[in-house]
């Protein structure tokens, strides 16, 4: 069994990607713009699942399930709150806006219409959006061209593990000198194994040596020099999903307590698009539980939002406003920690939305949980910069 790779281990044997240095120069540009506004805040959102090639000329590779869903819904959300965002996406996984009218969800040609101008002029007929989709389109169209019109959103791709963590290590270090005012929202499907250059077949698998035997290694944790290393003052937020819920909050707990970043969010695989958990070290804790549409109330979904962020910003800087706790996880008992973990203080807060039936994306004008994560992370990432002010 080979030794196990660390950060540095991994950097020096592994060759960055092509294009890195062009990429990490569209970012330092980005950073240095936002960063000469005051008060202006960046987040480095990263989005979608690496593959692992199996050959160096790759036919073959492994992947991660992960469409980009939360890290695109995410970065809409980042914008309207006044971001810079960075998008660090899986090349072809959903993204910003766009995701809205995706091939399979919405294709954006049914949206269009010909309206010929005579049978003998063709060539001058127009296409038009019909009236019925226009509402819809209209505000994601509108903060589309807004982010473009600011340059607030910059995209930059990945497809391997191999070029997301060079990746990830330039642009911290790119949003480093921002001190607090950088968040780090990390809500890719990073690979947890890997096959080494050395180890790697040059030229295509073929089928004709029968079975295939891959020993592969273990993806270093970059978590904990990103944290104490890459960028020790950002705000660093993970994520852990799971598919047994028993595992969730605990599995949670060790990895805040082992990187000493400043939130994991959980989230199980069935009920991921409207529960999740953030997992923290505070004193206090509360559950928030909004309904999945407005249908209740003739607010539009940016004014429940609104009123909410006002909410919780006019609460006193070191608590939270209590809500009650769901009667499905009142007394619950979370399992021991270790007894490392028990000198840590942590708590949970649980945002949930109604269940929906069926797994079809939302629609425009209906509450993402994105939604919520993002305004109750705008009101941490506050506090986390003011805090710095002595």
């Amino acid at each position: 069994m080979s030794t196990p790779f660390s950060t540095d281990d991994y950097f020096a044997t592994q060759r960055p990607p092509p294009g890195l240095e062009e990429k990490a120069a569209r970012v330092d540009e980005f950073v240095k713009r936002w960063g000469e506004v005051k008060g202006k805040r960046v987040v480095l959102v990263t989005s979608g699942g690496t593959t692992v090639p199996l050959e160096s000329n790759t036919v073959r590779f492994l992947d991660n399930f992960s469409a980009g869903t939360r890290g695109a819904t995410s970065a809409e959300y980042f914008l309207s709150s006044n971001y810079a965002v960075i998008f660090l996406h899986r090349l072809h996984s959903l993204r910003p806006f766009s995701r809205h009218y995706s091939h399979s969800l919405n294709p954006f040609l049914d949206l269009l219409q010909i309206v010929p101008s005579s049978p003998s002029k063709q060539e001058e007929s127009q296409i038009i959006v019909p009236k019925q989709h226009v509402t819809k389109l209209l505000p994601i169209l509108q903060a589309y061209n807004k982010s473009q019109t600011e340059g607030t959103l910059l995209s930059i791709d990945f497809q391997t593990i191999n070029e997301y963590l060079w990746l990830l290590r330039r642009i911290s270090a790119s949003l480093s000198p921002l001190g607090r005012r950088g968040m780090f929202y990390l809500a890719a499907a990073v690979s947890d194994f890997f096959l080494p250059e050395e180890k790697m077949a040059e030229h295509k698998i073929q089928s004709s040596q029968g079975t295939l035997s891959l020993e592969m290694d273990q993806v270093p944790k970059v978590l904990k020099p990103l944290v104490q290393e890459w960028t020790p003052e950002g705000y660093i937020v993970s994520f852990k999903l799971e598919t047994d819920q028993s595992l969730l909050v605990p599995k949670s707990r060790a990895a805040l307590s082992r990187y000493g970043h400043q939130m994991v969010i959980g989230n199980t695989l069935k009920k991921r698009k409207y529960e999740v958990v953030f997992v923290e070290r505070s004193p206090s804790s509360h559950s928030i539980i909004l309904p999945s549409s407005n249908t209740q109330s003739n607010l539009t979904t940016s004014s429940l939002l609104v009123a909410q962020s006002k909410l919780a910003i006019e609460s006193t800087p070191d608590t939270y406003l209590e809500f009650p706790t769901p009667a499905s996880f009142s007394g619950a008992e979370t399992p021991p920690l270790s007894p490392e973990q028990e000198t840590k203080e942590f708590h949970e807060t649980w945002v949930r939305l109604e269940e929906r039936d069926g797994e079809s994306m939302p629609g425009f004008g209906e509450i993402e949980i994105e939604s919520l994560i993002v305004a109750e992370l705008q009101i941490r990432h506050d506090r986390w910069i003011r805090a710095a002010v002595v």
